[in-house]
């Protein structure tokens, strides 16, 4: 999926994100606001990943995202 659609349907996705990412916080989310680089810069802050792992996650994540997350 598109990431303009994940960051334009943020709210509804924040539930999939948090679901992926336990260890984010609602403060970090604010941070992250639909930005994908902000969303990486997080994800490596709260799990010690490097920067090549996390994007592997976000890719892998965002190939399941669908249509259907955001009703």
């Amino acid at each position: 999926m598109n990431w303009d659609i994940i960051a334009g349907n943020w709210k509804q996705a924040k539930g999939k994100v948090k679901a992926q990412w336990g260890k984010l916080t609602d403060d970090d989310f604010d941070v992250i606001n639909g930005r994908r680089e902000q969303l990486s810069g997080k994800i490596q802050e709260r799990y010690g990943l490097s920067r090549d792992d996390v994007e592997k996650q976000i890719n892998d994540w965002q190939n399941k995202a669908s249509n259907d997350w955001f009703h």
